[in-house]
């Protein structure tokens, strides 16, 4: 049996040298991880919370056949860089317009689950005019309490301690309560995937970080003023999802009076990987028109 490699452990150069399949861009003095597939016109995916660019392997390639896409790793997360910084949707919406500017990427549809949902919207708000079409899967940003392992991971040293276990279980746990709703899809090869990042230094305390600072919903005003300047917007929403009801969805469909609400059953707070033939589909079929 291989030894089991404690979380939050690796040096990132290795651990990425080892594992990271796409490229590297420095942005102001910090590393970037992201992915580079197909031709055409630029679409941009930005994951949510406890994942990375991973979170779209089932839907990369399908949208590769129709346009330029990017997966990004932010910062904190995946093999993009670690360090104490001021995590959040205004740090995010920098990554991504430096990102843009280093690639020369002067507009492009954004995709976001959840919380880079949550920094698409934050983005458009800020840069319309460098925002082609929101896809927003399940986003975050309206009020919504945190699920209950989110607020144990608050109380301090709890988290740490749940997090430094030398256990998958917290994880995997993690996974069946608030992101997956069908546990089978939970593999063995799907968690190692999905968290092989997390064994880099450093990732327990970003995660923990993120989670306390309690930004997910907070995004009420920005989601008006989205409403005033009106992009095409799409919402995809996992009938299933516990973390962000489906509530959710259906105030912020109410709020943007242009956006069009797509839902998808059987499927929790990540539908584009529990759904993914049926989410692929309306993403080409949105993102074309």
């Amino acid at each position: 049996m291989s030894e089991y490699i404690p979380w939050s452990s690796q040096p990132l150069d290795s651990w990425a040298g080892k594992y990271a399949q796409g490229r590297f861009v420095d942005l102001d003095g910090r590393r970037t991880h992201y992915l580079e597939r197909g031709e055409g016109e630029p679409v941009i995916l930005l994951h949510g919370f406890l994942y990375d660019s991973y979170l779209w392997a089932d839907n990369i390639d399908a949208l590769a056949r129709h346009f330029k896409v990017y997966a990004l790793d932010l910062w904190g997360c995946g093999y993009s860089t670690r360090e104490p910084l001021d995590y959040g949707y205004q740090l995010y919406a920098h990554q991504l317009s430096l990102f843009m500017d280093s690639l020369g990427i002067p507009r492009a549809s954004l995709v976001g689950q959840s919380m880079g949902a949550g920094t698409a919207i934050k983005f458009c708000v800020e840069q319309r005019q460098r925002v082609n079409n929101l896809l927003l899967v399940d986003p975050a940003g309206l009020p919504n309490p945190l699920p209950w392992m989110g607020k144990i991971f608050n109380l301090p040293r709890i988290g740490e301690f749940l997090m430094g276990l030398n256990t998958d279980i917290v994880r995997k746990q993690g996974l069946r309560d608030s992101f997956i709703h069908d546990s089978k899809r939970i593999t063995d090869d799907y968690f190692e995937n999905a968290t092989r990042a997390h064994k880099i230094a450093g990732t327990s305390e970003v995660l923990l970080t993120i989670l306390r600072k309690q930004f997910f919903d907070k995004l009420s005003a920005e989601i008006g003023r989205l409403a005033e300047i009106a992009p095409p917007v799409l919402i995809v929403w996992g009938r299933e999802d516990k973390a962000i009801p489906l509530r959710c969805g259906q105030e912020m469909h109410r709020i943007l009076k242009g956006s069009r609400l797509e839902i998808l059953d059987r499927a929790g707070h990540v539908p584009n990987f529990e759904r993914a033939a049926e989410f692929n589909q309306l993403a080409v079929d949105f993102l074309r028109s």
